[in-house]
């Protein structure tokens, strides 16, 4: 009996303790809701899509990782900013002088506002990039797992930024 009622009084507490943090290590405080908009694409270089694609990126990963309902205005939590930048540069040259591997680096600007907590707002670049083969052509199937690897990182980073408090 002692036993069942340490047990049942060590997962209560457990429980209690965890209080408004998630397994993920986001805290979204009193936050209910958030508001993601539209991330447009004010780069140099425009590549198709990817607004579109970071956008849902940032939204799916906070829909997954919190209990905050996604609403179109007036959020608790709102996030707003633009790519400023998709760059393609050679990092590694050969003997002859060619480029031996390319680097796509994409740069997004933040601008996060908790509306329960003004002391949490800031605006922030968030960059990653994805290195590859300079003899292949970043187009198709191997755009897509590059921007997948970096919106996973950069997403991640922000989801830090803003709720885990890292």
């Amino acid at each position: 009996m002692k036993v069942v009622l340490f047990v049942s009084l060590s997962l209560f507490l457990t429980t209690i303790s965890c209080g408004i943090y998630s397994f993920t290590g986001g805290n979204t405080g009193d936050a209910k809701t958030i508001q993601i908009d539209y991330f447009p694409n004010n780069a140099p270089l425009i590549e198709p899509g990817l607004s579109q694609t970071f956008t849902q990126a940032l939204q799916d990963l906070f829909v997954r990782q919190t209990n905050l309902s996604l609403i179109k205005s007036k959020g608790d939590l709102f996030f707003e900013g633009e790519v400023t930048n998709y760059s393609i540069t050679p990092m590694t040259a050969t003997a002859d002088q060619t480029a031996a591997e390319n680097r796509l680096t994409i740069v997004i600007n933040v601008r996060f506002y908790n509306n329960l907590d003004e002391a949490k707002n800031f605006e922030r670049k968030f960059t990653h990039f994805y290195d590859y083969p300079a003899n292949d052509i970043l187009s198709g199937s191997s755009l897509d797992a590059a921007l997948e690897e970096i919106f996973e990182r950069i997403t991640q980073d922000i989801f830090n930024a803003s709720v885990a408090n890292w």
